[in-house]
């Protein structure tokens, strides 16, 4: 599988923890050039101090990070030209970053709906937005979304948080339609191992997730399922993925 991943440059957004975390160091270890974007500095430092001394460099792959805000455009256009600075190409965008915030739509936490908003959608918009030039000049790339089976399915307390993964969902597929040669996937996790649950501020909800979470796959299931849609060749468009425990039964 790595063979058509060693060399590739890939962007990865809310790659401090979780799926974004463990992709990059998949990715890397296959020999790809990871540039990782999240808000926790400190956090991206040291991840991408610990792929160079795992000399993932000397088998192709090599790491760096920037500051990253995505609700930030400004922000999120800095990443992208740093990777085209740093290895002179991006092949792979992977917009990862998200915020769980599940709980009654009837308690009116607009400020968590807000925040789902922001980083959910206009994250995403943002990530493509500052990709696309850097595809359209290179006429190839593969935007990566990441939505999750709420793109999928509504559950109660979860109206908001799905109505942004619906939302991630329908970006994706329309981007598909107008984009030519630039690839683009979904990838929609169940319950995954990682931060998300701890989003919403709800605390009989959070009881619920503690609950439903028992079987959570690690975050490296999502990983292997990324480096699957990169390794295809050019011509193949692996369009969407779900990915969940076998016992999960929404």
């Amino acid at each position: 599988m790595g063979d058509n991943i060693a060399g590739k440059v890939v962007v990865i957004t809310g790659a401090s923890s979780g799926i974004g975390e463990a992709t990059a160091r998949h990715l890397a270890a296959l020999g790809a050039k990871v540039v990782l974007g999240a808000r926790r500095v400190e956090r991206l430092e040291a991840i991408v101090a610990e792929l160079t001394a795992a000399g993932s460099e000397a088998n192709g792959g090599a790491a760096s990070m920037l500051a990253t805000d995505v609700t930030r455009l400004s922000d999120v256009e800095a990443l992208v030209a740093h990777a085209v600075e740093r290895y002179g190409r991006v092949d792979v965008i992977i917009n990862n970053a998200g915020l769980m915030a599940v709980g009654s739509i009837l308690k009116g936490r607009t400020d968590e709906w807000e925040r789902m908003i922001d980083i959910n959608i206009k994250g995403v918009l943002n990530g493509i937005a500052a990709v696309l030039p850097v595809f359209q000049k290179q006429q190839s790339g593969h935007v990566i979304n990441v939505g999750s089976v709420a793109s999928h399915k509504v559950a109660p307390g979860g109206a908001v948080y799905s109505g942004t993964k619906f939302a991630v969902k329908a970006i994706t597929e329309g981007l598909r339609q107008e984009s030519g040669a630039i690839r683009c996937t979904l990838i929609s996790p169940g319950a995954i191992d990682t931060e998300l649950p701890a989003g919403t501020s709800d605390e009989a909800t959070l009881k619920r997730l503690e609950e439903a979470y028992k079987t959570a796959l690690p975050a490296e299931t999502i990983a292997r399922a990324m480096a699957y849609v990169i390794a295809q060749p050019a011509e193949v468009d692996v369009n969407e993925i779900v990915v969940r425990p076998t016992v999960q039964p929404f």
